[in-house]
């Protein structure tokens, strides 16, 4: 009997929905609504686009740079990375190993003004907590070449990272000339092996990482670099080495020492504007090397003005989530102003029923619609920015795929929460009036559409707490662990990570959809 009963629901959901899509296609305003809605995602997204131009270096070359936007480096794994740094290193040939002890880590922080250019004039003593100082093997003095390096960090011990995004902790604590840190890194094929150790005689191995087609020969050296602090200030880092001693694996290690030779400035040119601290330099004082090094080697952030794939979706969702709130809105509100509701309720007495197809109906139109005009919005951006010259931060195939699903959901949502309200208002404008306020209206309050014009604080948390939140799901840049600079979202970060981005949305919906559903079944139609 039971299963009699619940496949007489399921026939009877189904006549519901076939019922509700007809009613809602052969309304030509509504079709022609969600073409509308589709090209305004597109028009805008090419207007966004079109009116960009950041600036940002799009080749190596420091004279075809602007000041402030330093060019951006692809990292061994596609990804945007930062890689400036001071090294002095020589070529090993084959395998071999590279130690050296850090007696001093210290470091200047930019205290001037923060739209001047950063210089030891006005500067402070400190240490980023990211400053790095250690030993690195690298192909290449090319910025974005593999690299594995073994390092003392100012505020997070020492570490072994390589290739940018990777990192492994070591020993903890900071460096002094009464708490020395040694440091190796050996060459076994394309494998490499960091160690630590506070004597010089017991090692602790902190990581290890395969550079696939490392070259014969590599440089290997010292080399010291300091980013910006988390409030966006240039910093610059030196340290001092000495017990330096660079060999193949064969060779008797109780020879003399074997101290790198040659000195190089990686990145750091005159259109490194804000993000570091002078070029730096090394220098022999007896038998150590003091090197000095402004920049960093970690994922990059993208800075005020940068751009991704997604930046100039924004907009255009926006305009379409108020068209769709209309149509949402009078899907159920245009039933009750006719009267056809009494009609609707006659046919299907389960007014749950009837609530949910209306909800399954507009919410996969809606879905289709932004999913749809994201798929073409998107390339259609990337394009017209880098025709323009603009950087565009990579994003790999399914970061940009989880965009395209998440603009249909937000929209989806948003379709589907509307109805809720106008099943509880039972009138038009009240009900789109209050769907724009709420699923609209704060997106435009923060910034990324029209300029910030709230604090940053206020605009994060309406990012957060608010149905803006389902926005957060344009965000392309992953954060990183290994960057102190600020994650804003005028920087393109939001405040939310990936698996929340739609969770708050969704929860209005459900409250919507269930309060419309409580107030449905209490009172007359």
């Amino acid at each position: 009997m039971s299963s009699l009963l619940q496949a007489s629901h399921i026939a009877g959901f189904r006549a519901t929905l076939r019922a509700e899509w007809t009613k809602f296609r052969t309304v030509r305003g509504r079709m022609i609504g969600l073409v509308f809605a589709a090209l305004m995602v597109v028009l805008f997204t090419f207007l966004q686009a079109n009116g960009k131009h950041t600036g940002y270096c799009t080749t190596p070359n420091p004279s075809s740079c602007v000041a402030g936007h330093p060019y951006v480096p692809t990292g061994p794994g596609g990804e945007a990375v930062a890689d400036t740094y001071e090294l002095v290193a020589k070529p090993l040939n084959g395998d071999g190993t590279i130690t050296a002890r850090i007696t001093s880590l210290v470091g200047r922080i930019w205290a001037g003004p923060a739209n001047e250019a950063p210089s030891l004039a006005d500067t402070r003593s400190g240490l980023a907590s990211w400053a790095k100082a250690g030993l690195l093997i690298t192909p290449s003095s090319k910025q974005g070449s593999a690299y594995a390096a073994v390092m003392t960090t100012g505020g997070h011990g020492a570490r072994f990272q390589y290739d940018y995004t990777h990192d492994q902790a070591g020993l903890p604590g900071s460096v002094s000339s009464s708490a020395p840190r040694w440091l190796r890194l050996t060459r076994a094929g394309d494998t490499i092996t960091g160690y630590d150790s506070t004597d010089g005689t017991n090692w602790h191995a902190v990581g290890s990482a395969r550079l696939t087609g490392l070259p014969a020969t590599v440089y290997v050296g010292l080399f010291a670099t300091s980013p910006t602090t988390s409030e966006g200030s240039a910093t610059q880092a030196t340290a001092r080495f000495d017990h330096i001693a660079i060999a193949p694996l064969a060779d008797d290690r109780s020879q003399a020492p074997l101290a790198p030779s040659h000195g190089a400035t990686i990145g750091t040119g005159p259109h490194d504007f804000y993000t570091t601290l002078g070029t730096g330099g090394y220098r022999r004082a007896g038998d150590s090397i003091v090197v000095t090094g402004s920049g960093d080697i970690a994922p990059a952030v993208a800075s005020a003005g940068g751009d991704t794939a997604s930046d100039s979706l924004l907009f255009g969702l926006a305009i379409a989530l108020i068209v769709l709130i209309v149509i949402g809105t009078m899907f159920i509100t245009s039933e009750y102003r006719r009267g056809l509701i009494r009609t609707t309720f006659a046919a299907t007495p389960d007014r749950g029923c009837v609530l949910a197809a209306k909800a399954v109906v507009i919410g996969s139109v809606a879905f289709a619609v932004g999913a749809c005009a994201s798929a073409v919005a998107i390339p259609l951006g990337e394009h017209v920015m880098n025709a323009n010259g603009n950087y565009i931060f990579p994003a790999d195939p399914l970061t940009v795929a989880r965009v395209i699903a998440g603009s249909g959901a937000l929209v989806a949502l948003t379709a589907v929460a509307v109805l809720g309200i106008g099943t509880i208002l039972r009138r038009s404008a009240g009900a789109i009036l209050a769907g724009v306020a709420l699923f609209v209206l704060p997106t435009f309050t923060g910034p990324g559409i029209i300029g910030p014009t709230s604090s940053a604080t206020a605009a994060t948390w309406l990012y957060r707490v608010t149905p803006a939140a389902g926005f957060s799901m344009l965000g392309l840049l992953p954060r990183s662990g290994l960057v102190s600079y600020p994650y804003t979202m005028s920087n393109g970060y939001y405040p939310l990570p990936a698996w929340a981005r739609l969770l708050v949305l969704g929860a209005y919906t459900a409250v919507a959809l269930f309060a419309a559903r409580v107030v449905l079944r209490r009172r007359d139609a």
